[in-house]
């Protein structure tokens, strides 16, 4: 087996494709590499803008679909939808993004909508676009805050981890990065 070396992305941020237990992909930049039990975890960020798909009704709040479950006649729009702006949806694993130049939020519209917006855990997320499909509305929204995805690093490859290990190792990885964060 021949390890593959980090891509190198922009300003020299090494990039690595990690794969989900399907097989799908998913590029990433390496934000953090941390051992634990004799793994190396990597904290990853994706490297083209990561969506969430919602249901959207007048009565009720969003619904969000998860990417899996998101029908074929739902996705084939968002992609029509997307290409209109020039834009490229990508199904890839872990979420749905969006390859393309987006315009970049306006500061002050954030800090009006988190001044609006109660509830400190709630996530925020930016409308990109929205569609209909037989006659129900669905939107693609930006996640505001910041979205990682947790991988363990085997041979030069990266595998999503998830579920029990998951579980198990993310307050450990959240404990390492405060300690780092209190070290700087």
């Amino acid at each position: 087996m021949s390890e593959q070396p980090p891509i190198s992305g922009s300003g020299d941020v090494p990039t690595v494709n990690v794969k989900d237990g399907q097989g799908q992909e998913l590029l990433c930049f390496l934000e953090q590499l941390i051992p634990l039990d004799g793994n190396d975890y990597a904290l990853l960020t994706p490297v083209d803008t990561p969506v969430c798909l919602f249901r959207l009704s007048d009565e009720d709040e969003p619904e969000l679909i998860e990417p899996a479950s998101a029908s074929e006649p739902v996705l084939s729009t968002a992609e029509v939808v997307l290409q209109e702006h020039e834009l490229t949806l990508v199904r890839s694993a872990v979420t749905l993004t969006v390859a393309g130049e987006l315009d970049e939020p306006d500061p002050e519209e954030l800090e009006l909508d988190a001044d609006e917006d109660e509830d400190d855990d709630a996530e925020t997320y930016e409308l990109l676009v929205s569609f209909l499909v037989a006659e129900q509305e669905y939107g693609l929204y930006i996640p505001l805050d910041p979205f990682f995805v947790v991988a363990r690093m085997e041979n030069g490859h990266a595998q999503l981890v998830q579920g029990d290990e998951f579980e198990r190792i993310q307050p450990r990885i959240e404990a390492e990065l405060e300690e780092r964060e209190t070290q700087d």
